[in-house]
């Protein structure tokens, strides 16, 4: 029988660790930042109980019993995989199939920055984010001020919002966006071109946020990209 508190909304925050963390992102800070966010958001009458958890094969294990999934992860350390270190891909096959039964069954994920890049070993992380990094054509500039320009009519995430958030941040850019999924922010790149770096989809039966930013610490000080991510979180857990 389920304990499930049903009387809050469950969310879960994982935070790359071992084949899902590399030299340049904190994981563990970012992730610390997104729960102060988080655990202050009310939905229908509903507070939010968070939980950050670093990535195990058994991470997973109660999925069950959550209502948002946020996944801030990323790859490997150059040589990690090829050194043999920590569980192999066998180990974690049962992880990404609970994640896409879960997923597809009608779950909701909030993706952030490196989660573009991350799960390599999953056949089904690129449908459920709806988009992905792509080795040697994704790229980003140094780490700088970023201006995301938002979309502000239409998706409920983003209507009535400020056009603009802005921040410190590093800018993703040649990210391969799914066609079924809504565009919702763009950056603009060196030349000016508009680059996607904020997307929803419902495409594969559930419903996913992805948001390019948050590379460290310092995203998280900017009041109108907290505003952003609890939109987010607002609409996925509606």
């Amino acid at each position: 029988m389920s304990t499930r508190d049903t009387s809050t909304h469950q969310v879960l925050i994982l935070a790359g660790r071992g084949r899902y963390e590399d030299p340049w992102h904190d994981h563990a800070a970012t992730s610390h930042r997104l729960a102060e966010v988080l655990e202050d958001l009310t939905v229908h009458d509903r507070s939010t109980s968070v939980v950050v958890r670093s990535t195990f094969p058994d991470a997973l294990d109660d999925l069950d019993e959550v209502d948002l999934l946020v996944v801030n992860s990323g790859t490997s350390w150059p040589g990690f995989l090829e050194a043999g270190i920590g569980p192999d891909d066998e180990a974690w096959r049962p992880f990404h199939r609970r994640l896409g039964e879960w997923a597809r069954d009608g779950g909701r994920i909030l993706a952030v920055h490196q989660a573009a890049n991350t799960f390599a070993d999953s056949e089904d992380w690129r449908d459920l984010l709806g988009g992905r990094w792509i080795p040697g054509e994704s790229y980003h500039p140094p780490f700088g001020p970023a201006a995301v320009r938002l979309a502000t009519g239409g998706h409920p995430i983003v209507a009535g919002a400020a056009e603009t958030v802005e921040l410190q941040d590093e800018r993703y850019f040649g990210l391969r966006v799914a066609p079924t999924s809504q565009v919702l922010g763009w950056v603009p790149d060196d030349d000016g071109e508009m680059q996607p770096v904020v997307w929803a989809t419902e495409e594969h039966g559930g419903r996913t946020v992805y948001s390019g930013l948050g590379h460290d610490v310092r995203a998280y000080d900017s009041p109108s990209y907290l505003r952003l991510l609890q939109r987010a979180a607002t609409w996925l857990l509606s």
